[in-house]
């Protein structure tokens, strides 16, 4: 595995200013660290604006440490800040992506522009919940903004994130929604915002929802997510954009949509990375990211001509073939460039879908394709987002033997390349108003390996549109189409393709309402992939940059955590039940001298004859400590998907030395909307 290399020897030297107040419009002050040149009021620099609700003081710290003293070495100011209400800001957080932190972004912004230190010239950057900001805040346009780096993240908020995909319902709505509530309810360091700091976090306490549930109570594609979704008004973003996204993540597909669909500079990077920045990312090879990163800042922030816009908009890492791994620390493969990219003027290879298998000829068999999956089927899939740091990636595809119905072509004559969104179209009869269909496509090696490359889920009720779902007509063949997540994928002459497709995936989704038989009409049914031949461009490119980063953070691991993700049958019951548990163990930042501990577990579990014995549970332990200061929140979120509703219950406790600082419980039914 490849370490990064220290550098301290910048053409600048930097100094920290640990926190200062940006005051907003309505008199509410943000928290921001910045690092910058020590001579910057003499020789003004652009700023580099992360923007994020993950506790600068210790959330993000480790990688802020890497990343920010590096581009203040190197002429920038690195300014990291904490949104309203989170970390050491004031005020409260009352949901994602909202009006008001657009609002204090654009403050923000402005505050930085106009410091003696700033050359009145701002780039943002940021992975993630900073990575939609970036592109949200770009869309409002603000003047001093010159170009923006987003890793990680969405033009989509309803198609393509955490909380659908196809129309169905990720449980990663409750997963993520159980650690925003937790992050949501801690409290600021008194070490920053001084002896109000229990006011503060009294505040949050007492004004902080269960964001979840307005998640839940819009089931449709309505006007709740298209705020924030960039792909609703792709002119409105005219600066300079990088996406960069990673295979083993979950947001890679906007890369693709924001190259086709933005009018102005832009760029895609995708490489082998899971849900973490490219220098520090896994599984590898990881690049000289920060040095890609100042290539575009010194061009569209500083006017200096670097080359980085005369080389192909997309660099794609193509990945080689290799055997299940759940923790691949390493994925082989070569880097491949795109001079634009168009969905429409792609080649397709296709293969038909009959009961004999993937066929480059339809099968003449009149029987239709039976489809009753277990509700258990999906079991050896990736997490939704894999973040590269626990064994989260998907298991041997052979696990789902006897759960997904399973098509495969013959062993292939010739070598296969893959770039872009495979798809499955077919001709479809169901016997229930609600049903979804998962497509898995995988490459099964000489030994019989079966190792994913992609998959997609469809909710049929969604079939023609997210926003007005239709019940499926009973007995009545309908036309569907599912689109597969993008890939990059080389296959190996003599290995197969093969596809399952089941009516559940869980526990990536919650099940249908109720347990659905389909039909395939005979004939009807395609599998479309996305082949690619070699370009000339391809042996141009040049090497990235070795890794390399800032001075890291100094810790002292004080106590050992762990991780678990096990599954586990009660043969008793029949049900079965997927755990997450991870253990960060108690950490001391030796800058700060804070000790920290996060604690979650996840827990889902089904009966395979039943969609509606669908549970999830997560738990949260946020811990702080310093000297005689003590913060602690436990939280806990639970969901049943019943029959017509969802049930949801949680609870939140905070403590400090003295004991409860606050208590809440939430009880919540919602219907469910064809979903």
């Amino acid at each position: 595995m490849v370490e990064i290399a220290v550098r301290t020897d910048f053409p600048r030297k930097v100094r920290e200013i640990e926190n200062v107040w940006i005051p907003m419009p309505d008199g509410v002050h943000l928290a921001a660290r910045i690092w910058l040149p020590d001579d910057a009021d003499d020789d003004p620099v652009p700023a580099i604006l992360e923007y994020l609700p993950y506790r600068k003081r210790d959330g993000t710290v480790e990688r802020d440490q890497l990343t920010h003293p590096y581009f203040a070495g190197y002429g920038y100011a690195g300014v990291r800040v904490d949104m309203r209400g989170t970390g050491d800001s004031e005020g409260v957080c009352l949901g994602e992506y909202l009006r008001q932190e657009q609002d204090d972004a654009l403050a923000v912004i402005a505050w930085l522009a106009a410091q003696t230190w700033c050359s009145g010239r701002v780039g943002m950057i940021g992975i993630s919940w900073g990575g939609f900001n970036g592109l949200q805040i770009a869309a409002r346009r603000p003047s001093a903004l010159g170009a923006v780096i987003s890793l990680c993240s969405t033009d989509d908020r309803y198609a393509d994130d955490i909380h659908f995909m196809g129309g169905t319902l990720l449980t990663d709505k409750l997963a993520w929604g159980a650690t925003a509530f937790a992050i949501a309810n801690t409290p600021p360091d008194p070490a920053v915002v001084g002896d109000r700091w229990r006011d503060m976090w009294l505040e949050r306490l007492e004004n902080n929802g269960l964001w979840m549930v307005d998640w839940f109570k819009h089931q449709r594609r309505d006007d709740f997510y298209a705020h924030g979704s960039v792909c609703e008004r792709y002119d409105d973003i005219d600066v300079p954009v990088y996406a960069v996204g990673g295979w083993a993540d979950g947001y890679t597909n906007a890369v693709f949509r924001l190259l086709e669909n933005l009018n102005g500079p832009r760029k895609g990077l995708i490489g082998p990375w899971a849900h973490k920045y490219p220098h520090f990312a896994q599984p590898g090879p990881r690049i000289g990211f920060l040095q890609e990163c100042l290539r575009w800042w010194d061009q569209h922030l500083k006017g200096i001509e670097t080359g980085i816009m005369q080389e192909p908009m997309l660099r794609a890492w193509v990945q080689d073939p290799t055997p299940p791994d759940v923790f691949p620390k390493e994925r082989t493969g070569r880097w491949v460039a795109e001079p634009h990219w168009t969905s429409f003027d792609r080649a397709t290879r296709t293969y038909h879908i009959d009961p004999s298998g993937l066929s480059v000829r339809p099968d003449v068999s009149v029987n239709p394709i039976r489809l009753a999956s277990s509700q258990t089927a999906g079991h050896t899939a990736p997490a939704w987002c894999c973040y590269g740091l626990v064994p989260d990636n998907a298991l041997d595809q052979n696990g789902e033997a006897g759960l997904m119905t399973v098509f495969e072509t013959q062993p292939l004559t010739e070598d296969l390349d893959l770039l872009g969104f495979p798809f499955v179209d077919a001709e479809i009869t169901a016997d229930q108003r609600q049903a979804n269909l998962a497509a898995v496509l995988s490459i099964v090696d000489e030994k019989g390996r079966a190792s994913l490359v992609s998959f997609g889920v469809l909710n049929l009720t969604h079939r023609d549109s997210h926003q007005d779902p239709s019940p499926l007509p009973i007995g009545k063949p309908v036309r569907v189409r599912v689109q597969l997540n993008a890939c990059g994928q080389h296959v190996v002459k003599g290995q197969r393709l093969r596809l399952a497709l089941s009516t559940a995936y869980w526990p990536m989704i919650w099940p249908a309402q109720s347990a659905a038989t389909l039909e395939i009409t005979p004939g009807t049914a395609r599998l479309k992939l996305p082949v690619r031949t070699d370009r000339p461009d391809d042996n141009g490119l040049a090497a990235f940059a070795p890794v390399e980063g800032a001075t890291p953070l100094q810790c002292v691991r004080l106590s050992h955590g762990g991780y678990q993700r096990t599954r586990t049958i009660d043969f008793a019951n029949g049900v079965e039940t997927y755990q997450r548990f991870d253990d960060t163990g108690v950490v001391k930042h030796l800058h700060t001298d804070l000790i920290v501990q996060d604690v979650s577990r996840e827990t889902f579990s089904i009966h395979p004859d039943d969609p509606n014995s669908a549970e999830g549970r997560c738990t949260w332990m946020k811990r702080y400590e310093r000297d005689a200061w003590k913060a602690e929140v436990e939280s806990w979120v639970a969901v049943e998907a019943q029959s017509d509703s969802w049930h949801i219950t949680a609870s939140l406790v905070a403590r400090d030395t003295n004991g409860i600082v606050a208590e809440r419980k939430w009880d919540e039914t919602i219907p469910r909307d064809l979903v």
